[in-house]
């Protein structure tokens, strides 16, 4: 059955592949020559040439809409299974990598402030994006401890923050070129294997639960 004939028979419409492809356009668009904190809704519908029911039909949120947009298969949502524990990082570091630098300037450190100075919308980016990320994360794990290559499982937060927070600080505290990602995420690498291998006390995060959920606020 098609995914059209599939979305009847369940009695929802089909989206129009069209009108995703013309808001993401125009969310590219508006945020290269205007910057992030200048992109509106109202600016992007038009620009798109759609409704702004058609985005919100799709996107709750300006916020969730750029972050669907320049990161479309939902952020580390699926965990890479290259047959060891440094190829898995390796593939997880150079997506974050990528996630990061390739939006224009100024977008990455302004959507975060405002999901963080919004609490609905925090909950919200932490159960669809930081929780897909910690499943991720945990699966990795699961499948480097079965093979061996852990004696003892990281906390998938610690494992995130050590991934993750690097190149948000290269990137956008020490203002470092995205030309030299690939020497940072290899020290990275190297150091995370350092702390998470055999041998080593497992990262972890205490004082809240089990680790698997939201980091200390």
């Amino acid at each position: 059955m098609s995914a059209r004939k599939q979305a009847r028979s369940q009695g929802g419409r089909p989206r129009d592949s069209r009108v995703d492809d013309a808001i993401a356009s125009a969310v590219r668009q508006l945020l290269t020559e205007v910057g992030y904190a200048r992109v509106t809704m109202a600016e992007v519908a038009a620009l798109a040439g759609v409704g702004k029911a058609a985005i919100y039909r799709r996107h709750a949120t300006k916020q969730e809409m750029i972050f669907d947009v320049l990161l479309p298969d939902r952020f580390l949502a699926v965990a890479p299974d290259r047959g060891s524990l440094r190829a898995d990082l390796a593939a997880v570091l150079s997506e974050v990598a990528d996630g990061m630098a390739a939006p224009p300037p100024g977008t990455v450190p302004g959507l975060l402030a405002d999901i963080h100075a919004d609490p609905a919308l925090r909950d919200r980016f932490d159960e669809k994006y930081l929780g897909a990320q910690r499943r991720t994360l945990g699966e990795i794990l699961d499948r480097a401890t079965a093979r061996g290559e852990l004696a003892t499982r990281p906390d998938p937060a610690a494992l995130n923050a050590l991934l993750v927070g690097p190149v948000f600080a290269w990137l956008f505290l020490l203002s470092e070129s995205p030309d030299r990602l690939p020497a940072l995420t290899s020290v990275l690498l190297d150091a995370t294997l350092a702390l998470t291998g055999p041998g080593s006390p497992a990262p972890q995060v205490h004082g809240h639960g089990t680790g698997d959920g939201p980091l200390p606020r």
